[in-house]
C-alpha cells in the first residue's frame, strides 16, 4: 500500500513540475525584459533538476541524481554569467 502512495504521489509531483516548466518557458518566450527571461531560465533548470531527482525516486536509480547534481551546477555558473552579462556587458574581463 505505501509503495503505492509513493508512486502516485511521484506521478502527481512531475505533472506538477512539467506543468512549471510549461509556465516558466512562457515566461522565457514572451518576456517584456532580458530580466524576466533569466530568472524563468532559472526557474526552468530548477525545475529539470526537480524533475530529475523525481525520475530518480522513482525508479531508484542514481544517475538520475548525478544528472541533477550536474544540471544543478551548471544552472548557477549559467545564471551568473548572464547576470554578469546585463550588469557589464561583458562575461570575461
Amino acid at each position: 500500500m505505501s509503495a503505492m502512495i509513493i508512486q502516485i504521489s511521484v506521478a502527481v509531483a512531475q505533472l506538477m513540475i512539467v506543468a512549471a516548466m510549461a509556465i516558466s518557458s512562457i515566461r522565457m518566450f514572451r518576456g517584456p525584459r532580458a530580466q524576466d527571461r533569466i530568472i524563468a531560465l532559472d526557474t526552468l533548470y530548477v525545475n529539470a533538476m526537480l524533475l530529475l531527482l523525481t525520475f530518480g525516486i522513482g525508479t531508484g536509480r542514481i544517475v538520475y541524481f548525478e544528472a541533477a547534481l550536474v544540471i544543478g551546477m551548471l544552472g548557477f555558473v549559467a545564471t551568473v554569467a548572464l547576470a554578469k552579462f546585463l550588469m557589464r556587458g561583458e562575461v570575461i574581463e
